[in-house]
């Protein structure tokens, strides 16, 4: 049994990875931003005992540490972090160059890189002092995106703040090593997650799944299925490692 800390997860992929963890024998500490309801949600599908519930938000450096210390408290350690919470793409940030005013690009810029990267690296350097002060092994997976490869030109700051988390996991992977610690990332592609549910109803569904050459767009239980397995012990020689999860729908040399 590993502790587990997973961001984001009181919603879309962050659920299924929760549920995933436990669902495998693991406790979780489920990490939700601005909805208790639907955190207290995940909480309670969660298989077995011993899970818990913690909150912050990540784009606030003391608040980054104030998450980690809460969830080592109530797990005991933690094992494994998945940095999932993002700002993601929506009608309300979309910043196309050409279209949006210097404020607006400013602010969607600096909310994006506050929680997509450096809530995640300030997350990564609490629970890794605290793997390496005990002298415990474990991983850290960070959820990317195939935009980080292909691009976002709607969104440039999300593409921007993956391929940046991209780079930071295996910059880690390397730094983290010699501590018995694997770090590697997922890219996950178009994801049915309940955020999604009206574009892929829409006049646009058609189109987005027709990206892959499946005809269909993933699930939240399919790339929950792919970090449960970077981070399982039996995966530390993937360390370093980015893995697409696209349905072949971008192609990267």
């Amino acid at each position: 049994m590993r502790n587990v800390l997973v961001t984001g997860a009181s919603r879309g992929i962050g659920r299924a990875v929760a549920i995933a963890f436990a669902t495998n024998g693991h406790r979780v500490a489920v990490h939700y931003g601005s909805s208790r309801v639907d955190g207290e949600a995940t909480l309670a599908l969660l298989p077995g005992d011993g899970h818990a519930l913690v909150t912050g938000d990540l784009a606030d450096p003391a608040q980054a540490a104030e998450i980690g210390r809460s969830a080592a408290e109530q797990l005991g350690t933690i094992d494994v972090l998945v940095n999932n919470a993002a700002v993601a793409p929506t009608a309300a940030n979309l910043h196309r160059i050409a279209d949006v005013s210097y404020e607006n690009w400013q602010a969607a810029w600096r909310q994006t890189i506050d929680v997509n990267l450096l809530g995640a690296t300030n997350l990564t350097y609490c629970v890794a002092r605290g793997l390496i002060a005990a002298g415990i092994a474990g991983t850290i997976i960070n959820v990317g995106s195939r935009g980080a490869f292909r691009g976002e030109p709607d969104y440039p700051a999300y593409g921007a703040s993956k391929a940046a988390l991209h780079a930071f996991g295996q910059s880690m992977a390397i730094a983290l090593a010699p501590h018995n610690i694997a770090v590697a990332s997922v890219a996950p592609g178009f994801i049915s997650t309940d955020r999604q549910a009206g574009k892929l109803a829409g006049s646009q569904g058609d189109d987005i799944r027709d990206q892959s050459p499946f005809g269909r767009v993933g699930t939240p239980e399919e790339v929950a299925a792919a970090v449960l397995y970077l981070a399982s012990p039996e995966a530390a020689w993937a360390s370093g490692s980015i893995l697409d999860l696209n349905g072949a729908s971008y192609l990267r040399s």
